[in-house]
């Protein structure tokens, strides 16, 4: 690891922003002051009049990798998103096999291994009876992953005695995935009994009802009350469940968080005329009232943190029957950029969304020194350029399956150097050919 001397940069961090220098060694933020010019460095970087923030640490990702590696590995999109100023990720356990025991997390680790471009950790995957791999789970891992909506494999958890086995037992922070399946069912075989063979992707909406997440939801939010739980309800996307959730601004306060992922930000049901298949997501975009709800609950902190749900699929799949459309957008490459246009939209503070991708992530999963820019920390950097007008982004397309939900965005934010543990993994379009990403550690 070389030392790097980070100068005359504007630093956003915990709710402030000061100009400065920040000096880094063995991987670490060694010192933050007004003038370290003094020191000595193997690399020094002029940061005059750019941005300089701490990595995003995106809570969910599907990387794709052991199984469905046509579409996606640990390699492609960590590099994707290093480029794109992740530099840390969670990735989750739907793969083939599915990662549902606690020697096919190790193997995974292992997967990971001098192959990922930024810093990793995986969940562990539940079922309705893998409680025991459950009350047993890695302290490697970054918690458990239940779907309470229709899922891959044998991993949807629809039994309730299972259910309240997890939330009794599970000694990490649950994420949950919730909608219920009972509901889909039966909107989708209405859905089929009227359209046949021609559903409008619209009607996805519809079938991944409001109704079969706020249900869901409350399932879990009472699990979690009932026995203690730490409870993370992953991508909200209705206006009724943002009010299910605590508006305390301390994140380490709760036992109960929340997140909403950028796309259902972004679109809502108007959004199929033109995006067709490419915005069909599982929980599905809902109207524009909850659109605006959702951004009105960063605001407000009921929504602790803003990720991804990065789930690539082939381009040739997007397109098709209702029913033959998988759900999913790859977006990790823009994710950052992505982010950043609701403050270059007058939307949301810069500091308001450095707290929703780098701080509260970190908090949420007591993330091990990791998530600010704080002398001690590991040292995981990007340093951003803010352009007067938009430009489509010029890199190639890392993501494996070829695409991006968000390169047809002119955006307002250029991505000049993303630092990984200390380690210079992009620079001004250069494609990095080493890895440095690093296994994550927990307070707890």
């Amino acid at each position: 690891m070389k030392s790097i001397l980070i100068t005359n940069a504007t630093i956003i961090n915990e709710n402030k922003r000061k100009t400065g220098d920040i000096y880094i060694k063995n991987g670490r933020i060694e010192q933050i002051s007004n003038n370290l010019s003094h020191l000595q460095a193997d690399k020094v970087i002029d940061a005059t009049n750019k941005y300089v923030i701490p990595g995003m640490i995106d809570d969910q990702v599907h990387f794709r990798e052991p199984g469905l590696t046509d579409k996606a590995d640990i390699r492609s999109e960590s590099l994707a998103g290093v480029i794109g100023g992740t530099t840390t990720y969670m990735d989750m356990p739907n793969n083939k096999p599915p990662i549902i025991t606690n020697e096919g997390l190790d193997k995974k680790f292992k997967i990971a291994e001098n192959r990922s471009f930024a810093n990793y950790s995986f969940y562990l995957g539940a079922t309705n009876d893998n409680i025991e791999e459950i009350k047993n789970t890695s302290k490697r891992a970054c918690g458990v992953k239940i779907f309470m909506g229709a899922s891959t494999g044998n991993m949807l958890v629809d039994n309730l005695q299972s259910l309240e086995n997890i939330f009794l037992h599970c000694p990490k922070l649950i994420a949950t995935h919730c909608e219920d399946s009972p509901i889909i069912d039966r909107n989708f075989k209405a859905a089929k009994e009227k359209y046949g063979d021609n559903i409008p992707l619209e009607m996805h909406t519809e079938i991944r009802s409001r109704e079969c997440c706020t249900k869901s939801s409350t399932l879990a939010i009472n699990l979690a009350r009932k026995y203690g739980s730490r409870l993370h309800v992953l991508h909200l996307t209705t206006k009724d469940e943002v009010d299910f959730f605590s508006n305390d601004n301390n994140v380490s306060n709760k036992l109960i968080t929340a997140e909403v992922c950028i796309h259902h930000m972004l679109y809502s049901k108007k959004d199929y005329a033109r995006k067709k298949g490419f915005i069909k997501c599982n929980p599905s975009i809902k109207e524009e009232s909850d659109r605006l709800a959702l951004i009105e609950g960063v605001k407000n902190n009921n929504i602790d943190v803003i990720a991804t749900d990065h789930a690539p699929h082939l381009k040739s799949e997007k397109s098709g029957k209702y029913e033959d459309i998988p759900a999913g957008l790859p977006v990790i490459q823009h994710s950052l950029r992505a982010c950043l246009e609701f403050y270059h939209n007058g939307i949301f503070s810069l500091e308001k969304i450095i707290e929703k991708i780098c701080h509260n992530p970190a908090l949420c999963y007591n993330v091990k020194e990791r998530g600010f820019i704080r002398e001690g920390y590991w040292a995981d950097i990007v340093i951003l350029d803010f352009l007067e007008e938009g430009e489509i982004d010029e890199m190639p397309m890392m993501h494996k399956c070829g695409w991006s939900a968000f390169s047809d965005v002119a955006f307002k934010t250029r991505i000049l150097t993303t630092i990984v543990s200390g380690n210079i993994a992009y620079e001004n379009n250069k494609i990095p050919d080493q890895p440095f990403g690093m296994e994550l550690e927990f307070n707890i």
